[in-house]
């Protein structure tokens, strides 16, 4: 595979965020010449595909102002410094559905938008879930509605366009295939 690296000049810091900051590279191309790279940086994320033992994937659903529309999705959230991904998936779990579980899995680790963004992803797997006694409080910006839904059922959500987003959508696609290696 050939190396087409892009050597960093200089950076230029733009905007520091609660979450995200935003940063401009100057960068050597591989043929020589520079080029401009707009870059978002992220602390990164977790996501969970939550399955109750009734078989139902557990979604929340909430206000995207990016979209300008509630979105339908698995549970998932930013991670804190020094924290590691599956207690960042625990702590969102039990945060945005009030469920905590037995069993973990790592799934997959990816970029979300390589293009402009350094967010990587953790995707869990959880199962055998029961309900906390005491829910974790939410964000204090951060509004949530619960949904519990059979792989039927969100399978049609996402070929209807009912679910876009993309995390969602790679949770879906794993557990139908899931389910038909069995």
């Amino acid at each position: 595979m050939p190396n087409f690296e892009e050597k960093t000049i200089r950076t230029k810091k733009i905007f520091q965020g609660k979450i995200i900051s935003l940063q401009v590279d100057d960068v050597t191309l591989p043929n020589g010449k520079e080029a401009k790279r707009e870059l978002v940086k992220h602390p990164g994320a977790v996501a969970v595909i939550a399955i109750t033992p009734e078989q139902k994937m557990v979604l929340v659903n909430q206000y995207r102002k990016t979209l300008e529309r509630m979105s339908t999705e698995i549970p998932a959230g930013k991670m804190e410094a020094g924290e590691l991904p599956l207690h960042t998936a625990q702590r969102e779990l039990e945060e945005e559905t009030g469920y905590k579980a037995k069993h973990w899995e790592h799934v997959q680790t990816f970029a979300t938008s390589p293009g402009f963004a350094d967010e990587i992803i953790h995707v869990y797997y959880a199962s055998e879930l029961e309900a906390v006694l005491q829910k974790a409080p939410l964000d204090e910006d951060e509004f949530v509605e619960l949904q519990e839904e059979t792989l039927d059922n969100v399978f049609a959500m996402l070929q209807n366009g009912d679910i876009a987003d993309a995390k969602t959508a790679y949770a879906i696609q794993w557990w139908k295939l899931q389910q038909l290696m069995k």
